[in-house]
């Protein structure tokens, strides 16, 4: 289960509400420091003309109105005074009408307020607006409503254009050439995941460039040889014909031909290193004795094992797995060589020997890699080219593994296993083989 707040999408989510919440809570106090405080002013005013600014009702006209002008300036109210009778003594400001207000009361203060005295008189008042006017007070709302967003936003605004910036300047970067670069990772939201992927997308592209780089250079060390005795060759048989030259040429052009299509397999093999889809049902025994019966008569054998073995895989690839097993092993070893294809549970295993003088233990992994030539043997013995490479490559891709090891009785035993649901088919005359 994901943690809510490692997600991208809810830390947006939280701190825009977060947000609100705050310019919500900045708003009311806002709105106490400078909107209506009208109930403090009201209970003033009440004091004020319970207990000393109203004159006796004896008084002249112009001793109440100098109190109704000094009470409205000091309370910043409109203030009118009625006997009563309900005629109107003094006014300071625009007259309340008499029949207008309501008592004090506990809650939001009213519009105009009425004070009934003790000795009959009634006192009105309506208090002005404090402030800025309304639509000031309300811009001054909106303002602080932005402003609490934007600073309540920023920090994650902050971190997040922060962490794109560096992943948009990694990327860049990547592209300009530097294909050991990698970007920051770090996290478990979105933005990490991204990073994450690049630098998995990265890291095989580097690889593949690294590999093809390195295939092209073997290649063309590789093909110099084969082309310069084809060269040689060809000069010697336009000045003097003969079958042997001729032979020779052949050889040669078989050769870089092979060569240059094994460095096209390596290629593509490399390259689309998707999933294998499925495909037709192999039967690997029936490959196995085509191949070895491509050899010189008597060079490879197949081993007896039962019924034949099925897979679900490409033919063609793994024809050439099994090609190239043979004549690595007639090639670096010695006869006689022998093929055997058994069924191993779920898995299909194909196993070549010979009865060279082995491989060391510390070069059987090393024999797989393109072009590989052991140390101090000689450029006109050849090295291990790409037969053994192609090989792993195409068990991979089949979901197995190719394995070097000691054969039995001395020499060399390559090993590979390949998935696909093998099955063992039927005795001969009792099913049909497919290829």
């Amino acid at each position: 289960m994901i943690v809510v707040q490692r997600r991208l999408f809810w830390k947006i989510y939280l701190t825009l509400l977060a947000s609100l919440v705050a310019v919500a809570v900045l708003m009311g106090a806002f709105w106490s420091l400078v909107g209506e405080s009208g109930r403090p002013r009201w209970g003033a005013f009440h004091l004020e003309v319970d207990e000393r600014l109203i004159p006796e009702r004896d008084s002249p006209p112009g001793a109440i109105a100098a109190a109704m002008k000094r009470l409205g300036d000091e309370m910043d109210a409109d203030v009118s005074a009625y006997d009563a009778r309900g005629a109107l003594v003094a006014a300071q400001g625009a007259p309340i009408a008499f029949g207008e207000g309501e008592r004090m009361r506990f809650g939001p203060p009213p519009h105009i307020v009425r004070i009934d005295l003790p000795d009959g008189r009634t006192v009105l008042a309506r208090l002005r607006p404090p402030g800025p006017r309304p639509h000031l007070r309300m811009l001054s709302l909106v303002l602080l409503a932005a402003g609490g967003v934007g600073l309540a936003a920023f920090p994650l605004t902050a971190r997040l254009t922060r962490r794109l910036e560096g992943l948009r300047t990694g990327v860049e970067r990547w592209g300009a050439g530097e294909l050991a670069l990698r970007v920051d990772d770090a996290g478990h939201d979105e933005v990490a995941v991204v990073a994450r992927a690049f630098n998995v997308a990265a890291g095989r592209i580097e690889d593949l460039l690294t590999s093809q780089r390195a295939l092209l250079a073997n290649a063309s060390h590789e093909l110099r040889s084969p082309l310069a005795r084809l060269r040689m060759a060809i000069e010697l048989w336009l000045a003097r014909p003969s079958p042997d030259l001729l032979a020779e040429i052949n050889r040669n052009l078989a050769e870089s031909d092979g060569l240059v299509d094994e460095i096209l397999l390596a290629s593509r093999l490399d390259y689309d290193r998707a999933p294998r889809p499925p495909g037709a049902r192999v039967d690997l025994t029936a490959l196995a004795a085509e191949e070895a019966a491509r050899l010189e008569p008597g060079a490879a054998s197949l081993a007896e094992s039962g019924a034949p073995v099925e897979i679900d895989g490409d033919a063609t690839l793994l024809r050439r797995l099994i090609r190239n097993l043979l004549e690595n092993a007639v090639k670096h070893g010695r006869p006689p060589v022998g093929i055997a294809v058994v069924r191993d549970g779920n898995l299909a295993r194909v196993a070549v020997s010979d009865c060279g003088d082995g491989i060391a233990p510390e070069e059987r992994e090393r024999v797989f890699a393109p072009f590989y030539r052991p140390p101090g043997r000689s450029e006109s013995s050849g090295g291990w080219g790409l037969g053994l490479s192609l090989v792993r490559q195409i068990a991979e891709r089949h979901g197995g593994g190719a394995r070097c090891e000691a054969a039995p009785g001395g020499g060399s035993r390559f090993v590979v296993d390949l998935a696909g649901d093998a099955v063992e088919l039927p005795p001969s005359g009792e099913g049909e083989r497919r290829t």
